[in-house]
């Protein structure tokens, strides 16, 4: 995939602040983003994860830099996963004690990750995060299916993994969900606890994640951010319908196959500048 070319606004580059591509019209611009945000909710929708990963990951493969496409995935993040979060907890599918467990550390490894990705060059954190884009494909590739268990407690560990998975989301711009739902099917938990614990969760680690960012680089990408957002509702009602067409197994293989490629696709880009 061809790279844009980012132009810098007012801070240097190694920042990653937001920069916008020369030879689109705002329009353009705008429409390019969206798409981005329909490619993402399509594989959220059919895996009930992978949204951040996979729009972090084409936004950098756009040439943006990765604590833009960082940024603009949790501004955009704060809004949807909003609404996700509030309808679980009305649901009922929050558990209080799972939410706390995973919400607290999750918000300290966001703000952590978010301090490393704002002050490490922006070549350095594309040459860390290619091995990340890759192996997250890898695991969308061979990820297993997990039977439903009956557990209620909280297992011993969950709040290591929030910690963990909020500083890789941070960094890489998505991963929560990937490292927080298959961790806690694993050790029995009920599916339906688990995605809405972890969904309300992500809403706090994302707003926390957005307003470290904002304070630190500011919001002059808003193309981005208000691509993702419409993108996301229009995907949202073809994301239910793809999920009841498409076997969970095959989408999972087309969305590891697609991060595989903005991994590569980062790989290859790092050879040539070598």
């Amino acid at each position: 995939m061809p790279a844009l070319h980012f132009r810098p606004v007012h801070r240097q580059a190694d920042t990653g602040h937001p920069r916008l591509p020369t030879g689109l019209t705002h329009v353009n611009e705008l429409l390019v983003f969206i798409a981005v945000g329909v490619v993402a909710q399509l594989v959220d929708g059919a895996l009930g994860m992978a949204y951040g990963v996979t729009s972090a990951g084409l936004l950098m493969a756009l040439g943006m830099p990765p604590v833009a496409a960082s940024a603009s995935v949790h501004y955009a993040e704060a809004f949807t996963c909003g609404a996700s979060g509030i309808s679980h907890l009305l649901a009922g599918n929050v558990r209080r004690a799972l939410f706390l467990a995973l919400a607290i550390p999750g918000v300290i490894g966001a703000l952590l990750g978010t301090l490393v990705a704002i002050h490490v060059p922006a070549e350095w954190m594309r040459a860390a995060l290619t091995p990340y884009l890759l192996g997250m494909g890898i695991f969308l590739l061979f990820r297993r299916h997990h039977p439903p268990g009956e557990r209620h407690d909280v297992p011993a560990g969950t709040a290591a993994t929030g910690l963990v998975a909020g500083f890789a989301d941070a960094i890489g711009g998505g991963g929560w969900s990937a490292l927080t739902v298959t961790t806690l099917l694993a050790r029995g938990l009920p599916p339906r606890a688990v995605v809405g614990s972890v969904h309300l969760a992500k809403c706090t680690v994302s707003v926390a994640a957005g307003i470290s960012f904002m304070l630190a680089i500011g919001v002059s990408h808003a193309s981005a951010v208000l691509g993702l957002i419409i993108g996301g509702v229009l995907a949202a009602p073809f994301g239910a319908f793809f999920v009841r067409r498409v076997p969970a197994r095959a989408a999972a293989l087309l969305a590891g196959l697609a991060v595989l490629a903005l991994g590569a696709n980062n790989m290859f880009q790092l050879m040539a500048r070598a």
